[in-house]
């Protein structure tokens, strides 16, 4: 934008000069008359028709190079670079060949995993001719519970499921249930709904130290916030007439900021993590931000490795480039605000640091309510007024709506609301004390299990691992084994568990140690096997350059994925 103020003020400038100066009027006029001279000398010869053809193609081609060199879309023009060459390339018919035979295999595999039928699987591929009865939908839902691979109740999961405690379920389903067909679309009709999510909103922000001007809303999750969020900085940078509003963030920060940016059509820059601390590299993100720049992303802490950015640093970085500070939450949200009164104090990553204007944290994890619940916080109302979206000419009457949904099942903010209240500041903090507790006595332990090492500093609820020895995804099938489900990371290989309150309970977190001791001392029996499985298939997909290959795959398990039949023979 100043480059182009500046450019502006120049001609106008060169201009003013030519219309005080008679001498320099005749010469700019001479030039032009000798400029004009000449193009008619050029295309002497040539037909109308043929000289309107060549500008036009060359308009064209020139107006499609400036859109691939400035884009319009949320890639860099270095991915729309490799982008183009690689498609280049997998057009040859025998390259192309070899892809789609190597494709396929991988196909196969992700359709036997996910639809070959269990022992006494059932599938129902069209509606019953008469309606169910309440036993025989039980008796239904009795078989389908069969299926489940991994023992979530008992935390053999990483993340997933985060309090069964009988009583907090009873609880939500109990007001669940009450509240089942209600939507705050309607705070005429419903207004206990509205109450319940102003009221959730309103605790949420005092938890991270928000003023009188702090705001917000409930949301369908993490992504929803995220992408509300994003929104609202678009539409600040649209009022400052940037057309291309650009968002900053690390290589650790959620993919749900990638997603936002496809949506949105906002362009979207990743800034490599330190290769040690995992945080944030804050020079390059300061060398990043431009014109475009209209917000910078801070996790606190981030998915992959549980590890808290340089908020503050950020927020110096935002003050003084006048753009905006998302801090990202979601996973954490509920057990920073905590961490102080449970004896585990940090440095401030909320609304007390001056430059943060944004923050997401998600209610159904460490919140404990049910899944489909999160909060979008704003310092005020004017950033948050962005997010909304309001429709005044439609026939059916002027339409309002504060999130992506339009309906909303009120039962979740009813759920969430109870759970919220159920749990109140001595629970959130007893809760948020155990599981730092046991996540930084996993960290300490597997950082000291020989071939192996924790990736940054996890303090509080995450712990990434990862080998120099062997390939860390064969850690991951072995402790399949053993029915763990842990997440697989990449760039660079490493594998983490998300520690939750059922990780704090029975033992578990000692389980899951001894565990991962004996798995890694029978890979390093033969730590440069063949890996197969999963565990191939991860390992292989960093090294394709080509990242449109692995989008195939994952377009592929999701259409796998929803798919009903079972797999044919």
């Amino acid at each position: 934008m100043l480059f182009k103020l500046l450019f502006l003020a120049a001609i106008t400038f060169f201009l003013a000069v030519l219309w005080e100066s008679p001498s320099a009027r005749h010469q700019f006029r001479d030039e032009l008359e000798k400029a004009r001279g000449h193009i008619n000398r050029s295309v002497k010869g040539y037909e109308g028709w043929q000289i309107i053809a060549v500008t036009a193609g060359a308009t064209l081609i020139l107006y499609k190079l400036y859109l691939f060199l400035v884009g319009t879309g949320e890639k860099t023009l270095w991915e729309r670079i490799k982008g183009t060459c690689f498609k280049t390339v997998r057009s040859l018919p025998f390259i192309n060949g070899k892809i789609e035979k190597e494709l396929n295999k991988t196909r196969r595999l992700l359709e036997t995993e996910l639809l070959t039928p269990k022992p006494g699987e059932t599938f129902h591929l069209s509606l019953p001719e008469k309606g169910l009865s309440h036993e025989e939908i039980m008796k239904e839902l009795d078989g389908m519970d069969k299926l489940e691979p991994y023992d979530w109740r008992k935390g053999y999961t990483s993340g997933c499921a985060y309090n069964c405690d009988d009583k907090l379920t009873k609880i939500t389903c109990d007001v669940f249930r009450r509240y089942c067909w209600t939507n705050p679309l309607h705070p005429d009709i419903f207004p206990q709904i509205r109450k319940m999510e102003a009221e959730i909103v309103q605790w949420t922000a005092k938890l991270f130290n928000g003023g009188s001007t702090s705001c917000g809303c409930v949301t369908s999750g993490g992504t929803e916030s995220i992408m509300l969020a994003m929104k609202a900085y678009r539409g600040v940078g649209y009022s400052k007439g940037i057309q291309y509003p650009e968002i900053l963030c690390s290589s650790a920060t959620h993919a749900a900021f990638n997603k936002a940016a496809h949506y949105l059509r906002m362009k979207i820059t990743i800034i490599k993590c330190d290769p040690l601390s995992r945080q944030v590299d804050v020079k390059a993100m300061a060398r990043a931000i431009n014109s475009n720049t209209v917000v910078l992303v801070a996790n606190a802490p981030q998915y992959p490795h549980g590890v808290i950015d340089p908020i503050q640093k950020i927020s110096e970085l935002a003050l003084k480039n006048k753009i905006g500070l998302h801090v990202d939450s979601c996973l954490g949200g509920f057990l920073l605000p905590f961490m102080e009164s449970a004896g585990y104090p940090l440095d401030p990553f909320d609304f007390r640091v001056p430059g943060v204007t944004s923050i997401s944290a998600d209610t159904h994890k460490y919140g404990y309510t049910t899944k489909g619940s999160s909060v979008v916080l704003y310092r005020n109302k004017e950033l948050r007024q962005h997010q909304f979206f309001v429709v005044t000419d439609w026939e059916g009457g002027i339409y309002p709506s504060a999130s992506v949904a339009g309906s909303r099942p009120g039962g979740i903010i009813a759920a969430t609301w109870a759970a919220m209240m159920y749990m109140g500041m001595d629970g959130y903090v007893e809760s948020t004390r155990s599981i730092v507790k046991t996540t930084r006595w996993l960290a300490q332990e597997l950082n000291s299990i020989p071939h192996l090492y924790v990736m940054g500093n996890p303090m509080v609820n995450v712990v990434a691992i990862a080998s120099k020895d062997f390939n860390i995804y064969e850690l991951n099938e072995e402790m399949r084994k053993r029915n763990w489900s842990l997440n697989p990371l990449q760039f660079p290989p490493a594998v983490h568990i998300c520690v939750t309150m059922i990780h704090t309970r029975d033992g578990m977190d000692l389980k899951f140690l001894n565990d991962v001791k004996e798995c890694v001392s029978l890979i390093m029996k033969d730590p440069g096997k063949k890996v197969s499985g999963a565990a191939a298939v991860y390992g292989t997909s960093q090294a394709i350059p080509d990242r449109s290959i692995i989008s195939d795959i994952g377009y592929h398990y999701l259409n796998v994925s929803l798919t009903a039949a079972p797999l044919e023979n």
